[in-house]
């Protein structure tokens, strides 16, 4: 899924307080998969999910210039999604499943 759970909005919202009040900051937003899918799909998941993210802090006011998005999909996981038997690690895919946000 690309839409942004609920839980979050808190943070952004605390994200986007910290990006009106220092106007020179830029977010940079990383869009990531696991490896369930082709590789194109989780290309173009990692995208919508980092611009659900991008158009959310722009709902709070914040130029969309100031937001680098970075799509990743599966290329980057911090987690296996396999185990080393090679059966399928549902716990390491959840984790990879994700969008991460640095302050640049």
């Amino acid at each position: 899924k690309s839409s942004i759970p609920s839980e979050f909005h808190t943070e952004l919202n605390r994200l986007a307080e910290v990006l009106k009040q220092s106007i020179k900051t830029k977010a940079e937003i990383n869009g990531h998969t696991d490896s369930k899918g082709t590789e194109t799909y989780n290309r173009q998941l990692s995208a919508k999910r980092a611009q659900a993210v991008a158009n959310y802090l722009i709902s709070k006011g914040i130029d969309k210039n100031r937001l680098i998005i970075n799509i990743y999909g599966e290329t980057k996981p911090n987690s296996p999604n396999t185990h080393p038997d090679g059966s399928d690690n549902t716990e390491g895919r959840t984790k990879n499943r994700r969008t991460e946000i640095k302050i640049v």
